[in-house]
């Protein structure tokens, strides 16, 4: 099936925001104050499945994990890391730190405001010793960097909890390891248990019995059982006793205390259930979410309801709670529900929870929402005026007459700088008008209460999915993120980047003859087209493609030896030969068509360097597939390989059968390896996973220069082998135990990239790594070719011809006739390794067919391409 679409004029991105707004989920709303937000999806989530993404690629086909496989993975990963080589380079980090990533708690020193703590989802923990100001890292020696709260002893401020494992529960939440705890401000730290709460919503410090801590464990999104509930520890995090339990599906999201009166508590519980069969209900909310108070410090807990005032669970859906106490009058607490998609009531008592009144009868805190409150669930209180109150959601929402009115709803572009989706709230404690928040672009100040804000820079969290390299050009370097959309850098620099597209980023495409030719898609694949350096986007998708199944981030690449050729995957492999005017189906489906809507879409696409022929498919319902015509024939290659979410197909650049396959998936009963590798086209494959931790593997990248070099991005760190995979080292020197969500290998610069979720990009001098390749895994190699379709061609005159090289060598690059007559030698003499380009003229020849043949010296085989000359 072939489909004609014209290219139209070159659009303004305004025009593409428009299109932008009206159509996804995390650009809502372009307003100030009063302009209301259209709610497009108001389910819940077992239809949200952007909300699960992540967790499906981990947990498919049983949608359940061991709770232990993650902990046990980072284990291994730190055993290799104290293996590894002491000589390796250094990563560099080459940002952005000037765009942000979500933020999820902030925490003020009480005695000393310069001092802040900052947490990021997926990023660890972050200081500031000049008032917000600038940030650094101290928890990065840490083996997990996922963070749900922050809590500060407000006696000793030098002693500092930490609560691994973000408590939002969105697409990427990844599992914690429980509660750490530093004596030094942060220096140092040391673990403290509860290794199986998996996310922690909040951690509380007795001011009067600082030896007191309070944590409210949501436990796993994602299974049932594990610790979840109220947990007090009377000995400084040593040890822990469970203080609230509700149900194996209830956690503890959120916990306020009454400072004067530390023996008054409330928390707030939220059911929330994954089901492991794909058409069963999944749900953000349930009967045993609600309010509990004590008023003997926990050792004794009674459900607030319908007699208090409010909602009635068995009537009601209620989801995610807020809570929020005044410091000014204790017994004020504001508390704000969702039911499992909108806002559902903001709720105030002024006696301590015994009556409470529901301030949202209009619903006017909407406004601010579009249907994922659950994601959020915060609310706030002025620490100095009981009635001006804070609620993060999509917008940041305030009222200063105790919720009667909000004439502060700030969404997208209300405010400069003031990012959406908003997850934390602190107050300076001795000037409470200056306020930090934390939202999904990283920080923002506020020096009037919320009423303006500044931007706050320098954080390196951002949450990459994917990365794009600029062949033409070392130092550019492009890349989708979650929250922040499609970024660019053209100096390399940290502090250099800036958005050229909206919404979630995923792959990013750069011409190699022209880099002003840029192919960008926003979430479910909606790929566009730039002409003009990314000033301008234009949609290339048509409606029959647009209706079919799209990966949450659907592949899209670039033919390597004819760019023109652009490959897109639905549930069936598309091909444009014209740069996207017109678009052929060039496959059947290729997934398994299974009754479960979660799964059926292809996941990556690898096109063969050295033959373009030959392209791999792999699919997030467990295929592989392999065509060496160009889609006119399929074989399926999955004999043998795991029934795993497959994240990434690639090939050797200088051999077409050689290729690797690598898997998602966190142990369930079954134990399967994440890495293969077959060396005849997919008909047999050899598990070279070997040493690799058990965690999933979500990015590969095979060195053009040696293609026995393999590198691996998983769930805790990067990896290498120096002998295709037959054993593994640790390669995290200067890197966090962090996501690697994408790498690739810029063959001029010979530079490895890895995209982070939740920690910005970096860079390796691949050329110092080879240097210290072990003796024993370096044998000498013979130089590799590809040699690519000249362009233009057919040409008249002169055409230009590129090939690429392993290493250096003598070559001999010669011209010949459609009778194999000899016509010119272009080059004969040595080459450098890299690509390599070579013009021929052809002005004296007459038309017709002709073939360039490429050879190394003293070694068999050559290359050889057609050309045609028309004159």
């Amino acid at each position: 099936m072939s489909m004609k679409r014209s290219k139209p004029a070159s659009r303004t991105v305004w025009l593409t925001s428009v299109l932008f707004l009206l159509l996804m989920i995390l650009f809502f709303f372009l307003r100030d104050y009063k302009t209301p937000v259209t709610n497009s999806e108001k389910s819940f989530e077992g239809n949200s499945y952007p909300a699960q993404w992540m967790w499906l690629q981990r947990t498919f086909p049983y949608y359940q994990a061991d709770p232990d496989a993650y902990r046990k993975a980072v284990q291994q990963a730190e055993q290799l890391r104290l293996a590894k080589q002491s000589a390796q380079p250094e990563w560099q980090f080459v940002g952005p730190e000037n765009i942000g990533g979500r933020i999820v708690d902030i925490e003020f020193n009480p005695l000393n405001p310069d001092v802040l703590y900052a947490a990021a989802a997926t990023g660890g923990v972050f200081k500031s010793v000049d008032h917000g100001e600038t940030w650094r890292p101290v928890f990065d020696a840490q083996p997990v960097l996922t963070i749900g709260d922050i809590a500060i002893d407000p006696v000793d401020t030098n002693t500092v909890y930490v609560g691994t494992g973000e408590a939002n529960g969105g697409h990427n939440n990844f599992p914690g390891g429980g509660i750490y705890k530093s004596e030094d401000g942060g220096r140092s730290w040391s673990f403290s248990g509860l290794e199986n709460s998996a996310s922690i919503g909040r951690i509380l410090v007795d001011p009067t019995n600082p030896r007191k801590v309070l944590v409210a464990a949501v436990g796993s999104y994602f299974d049932t059982g594990g610790q979840r509930g109220v947990f007090i520890s009377n000995d400084g995090g040593q040890s822990w006793q469970q203080s609230l339990f509700v149900s194996d599906s209830t956690g503890a999201i959120d916990l306020v205390m009454d400072a004067q009166n530390p023996d008054f508590l409330l928390a707030a519980m939220w059911e929330r259930v994954r089901r492991p069969v794909y058409n069963a209900e999944t749900h953000l909310y349930g009967k045993t979410s609600g309010i509990y108070r004590s008023t003997d410090g926990g050792q004794s807990w009674t459900k607030l309801g319908p007699a208090n005032g409010l909602p009635d669970a068995e009537q009601t859906r209620i989801g995610r709670i807020g809570l929020a106490m005044s410091p000014q009058y204790s017994n004020i607490i504001y508390a704000l529900f969702t039911d499992g998609s909108d806002i559902a009531g903001l709720y105030k008592t002024g006696d301590g929870g015994d009556h409470w009144q529901d301030l949202d009868v209009t619903e006017t805190l909407q406004q601010g929402t579009n249907g994922f409150s659950w994601y959020f669930g915060q609310v706030r209180v002025h620490p100095e005026d009981a009635n001006t109150v804070y609620v993060m959601d999509v917008a940041f929402m305030r009222s200063s007459d105790g919720g009667a009115s909000w004439p502060v709803i700030y969404g997208a572009g209300a405010v400069n700088g003031l990012h959406v989706d908003h997850h934390a709230l602190a107050f300076d404690p001795f000037d409470a008008d200056y306020v930090v928040d934390g939202n999904d672009g990283g920080i923002n100040i506020s020096e009037d209460g919320g009423l303006t804000w500044r931007r706050v820079t320098g954080l390196p969290v951002t949450q990459f999915y994917e990365l794009g390299l600029d062949p033409s050009h070392p130092d550019r370097l492009y890349g989708g993120t979650q929250d922040n959309g499609t970024l660019r850098t053209l100096t390399g620099q940290p502090a250099t980047w800036e958005k050229i597209f909206g919404g979630d980023g995923f792959y990013v495409l750069i011409d190699p003859r022209n880099s002003s030719v840029i192919y960008a898609e926003y979430q479910w694949g909606q790929l566009h087209e730039s002409t003009d350096g990314g000033n301008n986007f234009f949609d290339i998708l048509p409606e029959e493609i647009k209706r079919e199944r799209h990966n949450w981030s659907t592949p899209v690449v670039l033919d390597p030896q004819n760019p023109d050729v652009i490959y897109y995957g639905t549930n069936y492999l598309w091909r444009s030969a014209d740069g996207g005017q017109s678009w052929t189906k060039i496959s059947p489906n290729l997934t398994r068509n299974l009754p479960d809507s979660r799964v059926g879409t292809i996941t990556t696409i690898a096109v063969a360097e050295s033959d373009n022929k030959v392209i791999y498919v792999g699919t997030d319902d467990g295929l592989v597939w392999r065509t060496g015509d160009q889609g006119a024939n399929w074989n399926n290659i999955s004999d043998s390989l795991p029934f795993r979410w497959v994240t990434r197909v690639a090939v050797d650049p200088f051999d077409a059968d050689r290729v690797f396959v690598t898997f998602s998936g966190l142990k369930w009963h079954d134990p399967q390896p994440h890495v293969f590798k077959s060396e005849n086209g997919g008909q047999t494959w050899q598990d070279i996973g070997a040493n690799l931790p058990d965690a999933p593997v979500n990015a590969l990248a095979i060195d053009p220069e040696d293609p026995d070099i393999l590198f691996v991005g998983t769930d805790i760190g990067p990896f290498v082998s120096f002998n295709a995979g037959a054993s593994w080292q640790s390669l995290d020197n200067g890197l966090p135990s962090v996501v690697i969500n994408d790498m690739k290998i810029h063959p001029d610069s010979h530079e490895l990239f890895a995209g982070t979720h939740g920690r910005s990009a970096y860079k390796l001098d691949l050329d110092q790594l080879t240097a210290i390749r072990p003796e024993e895994t370096a044998p000498v190699l013979p130089a590799r070719m590809v040699l690519y379709p000249n362009y233009p061609n057919p040409f008249n005159e002169t055409t230009v011809i590129r090939y690429r090289l392993s290493r250096g060598a003598h070559i001999d690059l010669t011209v010949f006739d459609a009778a194999g007559r000899r016509v010119r030698g272009l080059v004969n003499e040595w080459r450098q390794k890299g690509e390599h380009r070579t013009v021929f003229n052809a002005q004296d020849l007459p038309s017709g067919l002709y073939f360039i043949r490429l050879q190394i010296a003293g070694q068999p085989g050559h290359r050889v391409q057609k050309m045609v000359l028309v004159k």
